[in-house]
Order: C-alpha cells, then structure tokens, then sequence
C-alpha cells in the first residue's frame, strides 16, 4: 500500500493522526483535514463545476469585449451610415469640449468670487484692528 491511498477523504489511521496534529498545531488544519475526510470525495465534482462556471463567465466577457470592439472601431460596410456616424462623433466632441471650456470659465469665476470673499473679511478683520489698537494702546 502507498502512502497516496492512505491518504484519502476516509477515516484512515494516517487522516486521523494529521487532522489531530492540525489541531494542535494550527486549528484551522485540523478543520480543513476534518473537512477534506468528510467532503473530500466531492471535490472532484466541485472542481468540475467551479471551472465549467469560470469557463463560461470568461467565454462571455471575451465575447462582449469582441462585440463592443467591432461595434466601436469598425466600419459596418454602409458608406453613408459610417460618414453620417463619424459627423455625429465629431459633433458629440465639439460639444463636449465646449461643456469642459464652460466648467473651466465657471470654475475659474468662482474661484475669484471665493478669492473676493476672503479679501473683503479679511480687509474687514485689519481694519477692525486697526481701530481696535489704539485703544489698547492707550492704556499702557
């Protein structure tokens, strides 16, 4: 007998003594030992399903990336449909650029409003100081 059928998901002497020995070492070997003695045997069945379910998933992802490549990137064979959708793509660029320049503008507007604020308080702060001060001066 080998050491490899001595080793199977059944309450052999040898899984017995390395699910004790996880135990005692690290609990969690000694669960996973325990679970392998008594699901052990499902493992082939699991490892089967689990890889035909990844397959599947990444057959589908390879197939939407494929698809929405060529529905981007391709011409569809009508000449004018593919020039009607190139001055449609081109419009669409235009106008988003037009939308970036007004968010700058609008953002640089408010900037200077903010950068107007805090001078004005901060103005307002000096010279409430400053007639402050003197006050405090004269008593010393």
């Amino acid at each position: 007998m080998t050491n490899t059928t001595m080793l199977r998901p059944a309450w052999t002497p040898l899984t017995i003594g390395l699910m004790v020995l996880g135990f005692v070492v690290f609990w969690p070997l000694g669960l996973a030992m325990l679970a392998y003695i008594i699901w052990g045997d499902r493992l082939d069945g699991f490892k089967r399903d689990v890889n035909k379910a990844t397959d599947e998933m990444f057959a589908g992802c390879k197939r939407a990336r494929r698809h929405s490549h060529r529905s981007y990137h391709s011409r569809t064979g009508n000449v004018a449909f593919d020039e009607w959708r190139e001055k449609e793509l081109a419009r669409l660029e235009e106008e988003r650029r037009k939308l970036d320049e007004a968010r700058e503008e609008f953002d640089t507007y408010l900037r200077e409003l903010r950068r107007a604020k805090d001078q004005e308080e901060f103005d307002r702060f000096m010279a409430k100081r400053k007639k402050d001060r003197p006050a405090d001066s004269d008593q010393d």
